[in-house]
């Protein structure tokens, strides 16, 4: 059996329930034959160890500390797993290098990039899957306190805020889930669970993805919105045995980019079993070789957007002046979905084959 190493973010506004998670993911994912390993939230322990904003020359000097040290544990974690005889490996990020842009303005997270000599994309995407715990403060206002971490001083109001601040520094990741306060703590905890569990393919590993075709976005509100992030997006179709797809995909921004291949096979309209492999720029050249001729390279811009605890990817494709694209996956088939008022929807076409990226991709 092939090893296999995930690492994922469990993050969250104040009092969202991130202590108590990581022993519930330590007890279900023991459990399901996972060796678990916790990389601890760092912030936790420079300022503990009295290296602090405050303490430091600047909020940035800081920040150039903690970013530093949480890349260099997450290596040296990944380097131990590697070397452990264990097949499957569950890497679990007290926070991720992405929250602490929550804790800065743009001028200083690019003045941390540069110090550091890292892109956005990089340290977002390095993650395999990102999960964020929403606030107390935000739907069980009534449980939400301060008395149970002295490092905690947020009013009510403040916790929401910083609460959007952290899923804006996540919304672009391309596996971003948001575990709200709809049930009880309870229900909270078996919920991420779930969503967890579903990531690493040990329930449904398929995808229940639902597509709408909306009137053209205005582009201007969505670039303006604090908790959308926009992706450039390279796919190209390869060669393949009936009944498969598979694509490669350049993903990223500012001339930085992630690499995937992906391999999908229909269970039905809705369902769709995925693999996903990282690639290196080099390998995903040479897949390019394997290119279907038969269609184009398919390049679109990807709004991901977060609304109502809901992850939202709308593409805009150079072709399409007047309607564009919207997806959203979910657990439930049968959930329902809240849509900002300003996506127009003309209607539903999951399903529909003459709307899959495959079949825009191909040439007429």
């Amino acid at each position: 059996m092939e090893k296999m190493i995930r690492k994922i973010v469990i993050t969250g506004g104040p009092c969202a329930g991130k202590t108590t998670a990581m022993s519930w993911i330590r007890n279900a994912f023991s459990q399901r034959g996972y060796c678990v390993l916790f990389v601890p939230e760092t912030a936790t322990e420079l300022i503990t160890g009295g290296v602090a904003p405050w303490t430091c020359g600047s909020n940035v000097e800081y920040q150039k500390c903690q970013v530093e040290l949480q890349l260099t544990k997450e290596r040296l974690f990944r380097q131990g797993a590697e070397s452990m005889k264990a097949d499957k490996i569950l890497i679990v990020c007290d926070r991720g290098v992405m929250d602490n842009k929550a804790y800065m303005n743009e001028e200083e997270f690019g003045e941390v990039l540069k110090a550091l000599h890292g892109d956005e994309t990089s340290w977002r995407d390095n993650y395999d899957a990102i999960f964020h715990l929403v606030t107390a403060a935000n739907g069980a206002e009534k449980f939400y306190t301060t008395a149970n971490n002295a490092a905690r001083y947020e009013s009510v109001a403040e916790a929401v805020d910083l609460d959007n601040r952290l899923i804006a520094s996540w919304t672009g990741h391309k596996y971003l889930r948001v575990i709200d306060n709809s049930t009880d703590f309870e229900g909270k905890m078996r919920k991420l669970e779930s969503e967890i569990a579903a990531f690493l393919g040990e329930e449904h590993p398929y995808e229940m993805e639902r597509k709408f075709l909306i009137e053209y976005p205005d582009i201007q509100w969505l670039e303006n919105h604090p908790l959308c992030h926009r992706i450039d997006i390279s796919q190209t179709y390869l060669n393949s045995d009936d009944g498969e797809e598979i694509r490669v995909r350049r993903r990223g921004e500012n001339g930085n980019y992630i690499y995937y291949e992906t391999h999908k096979r229909s269970l039905d309209g809705m369902k769709r079993i995925s693999t996903e492999t990282r690639l290196s720029k080099s390998e995903y050249r040479r897949r390019l070789k394997n290119a279907d001729p038969e269609r184009r390279t398919i390049h679109k811009q990807r709004y991901c957007l977060t609304y109502e605890n809901q992850y939202f990817e709308i593409d805009v494709y150079p072709f399409w002046h007047k309607q564009a694209i919207l997806e959203i996956e979910l657990r439930d088939e049968n959930a329902s979905i809240t849509f900002p008022e300003e996506i127009h929807v003309i209607r539903e076409v999951t399903g529909d084959p003459e709307f899959k990226n495959a079949a825009l991709a191909r040439l007429r």
